[in-house]
């Protein structure tokens, strides 16, 4: 089969289309036939030399794929091959083949095509678990959404609006966050001129947010604590920003509030298996009756993965950015 490999570290042009030995599901696990990725941020990262896949895992890059099922490994049940699925993946999503454990497997959800599904399960699942199983937003509460108009933030105010939430986002342009308020977003702030901490109190009478959603890390840190509610929550799944900041413990105790950070691709399989099977009773009804729906940019073949990385990284994208398999 034919994969994205990175022989070196750096820029777009290092992402190289190359045969490489096809991949073997293993106990558990399932082989798919890929018909089209998503990129992510994370998969930058891993590019530029700066986030490797854990040991022992695919060296492509690529956290989510849509596809069909050709194989399945010992131990598999619940599952046939033809079936149209979705999968979080550790890695190896820019390729024709990948294997995957079964209990990262979606089925694509009614109403969406198959290449779109590939737009949904690193989102889903990104914000499901971190929004709801670990910050716990409740309708009625304020979300702040750094970076609204990126495939996570579009699925964020989708999902909030959803059980009843009020969504504040920032963004860096009148044109993005157009495309936040028509997904629901009720508070737009730009970044680039605007403070978010003094908008999010105005649009709150000075409340504040009761969980906020940030991919910068250090930068925000500060001004994060200081947009926070009483009894708020913060979750850092992104360091865009830097990776050590200074955080003043006397604002936290003032308002009796949580600092948590996360990401998805190492946790444990079992963890990320509770975590789909989240997604698919909560999140899966909402895409099938049309209130959640996948935001894609647009798409490209997957030899030209270095052109979508030069898109994410260029910022003029809102949603998902596709590559289709050949």
């Amino acid at each position: 089969m034919h994969a994205i490999t990175i022989p070196e570290a750096g820029g777009p042009e290092a992402l190289v289309w190359a045969e490489v030995p096809d991949p073997v599901p293993g106990e558990g696990e399932v082989l798919v036939e890929v018909v089209a990725s998503a990129v992510n941020r994370a998969d930058v990262l891993q590019r530029q030399g700066f986030y490797n896949p854990p040991p022992g895992t695919s060296p492509h890059p690529g956290l989510e794929c849509a596809g069909r099922i050709t194989a399945l490994g010992p131990g598999v049940s619940g599952w046939s091959v033809g079936d149209e699925v979705c999968a979080l993946l550790v890695g190896g999503g820019y390729a024709q083949r990948v294997a995957v454990p079964a209990g990262q497997l979606l089925p694509v959800p009614k109403g969406v095509d198959l290449v779109t599904a590939a737009a949904l399960p690193e989102v889903a699942c990104t914000v499901w678990s971190n929004v709801f199983m670990i910050a716990h937003l409740r309708p009625g509460e304020t979300l702040l959404v750094h970076g609204g108009a990126s495939g996570i933030g579009t699925m964020a105010i989708q999902l909030a609006k959803a059980v009843g939430a009020k969504v504040a986002v920032t963004a860096g342009s009148p044109e993005k966050l157009a495309r936040c308020a028509e997904l629901g977003a009720d508070v737009l702030i730009d970044y680039r001129t605007q403070d978010f901490v003094e908008e999010l109190h105005k649009a709150t009478d000075g409340a504040g947010a009761d969980v906020i959603l940030d991919i910068m890390g250090a930068k925000y840190l500060d001004r994060n604590v200081q947009a926070l509610a009483v009894n708020g929550r913060l979750v850092v799944i992104g360091l865009q920003g830097g990776v050590k900041g200074e955080l003043n413990l006397g604002a936290l105790l003032a308002k009796r509030a949580a600092v948590m950070a996360t990401t998805l691709r190492a946790r444990p399989l079992q963890e990320k298996a509770a975590i789909v099977a989240a997604v698919r009773e909560h999140v899966w009804p909402l895409v099938e009756g049309g209130t959640v729906r996948p935001v894609v940019d647009r798409t490209l073949p997957m030899p030209e993965a270095a052109e979508a990385h030069r898109v994410l990284e260029s910022g003029a994208h809102v949603g998902k950015v596709l590559l289709i398999a050949p």
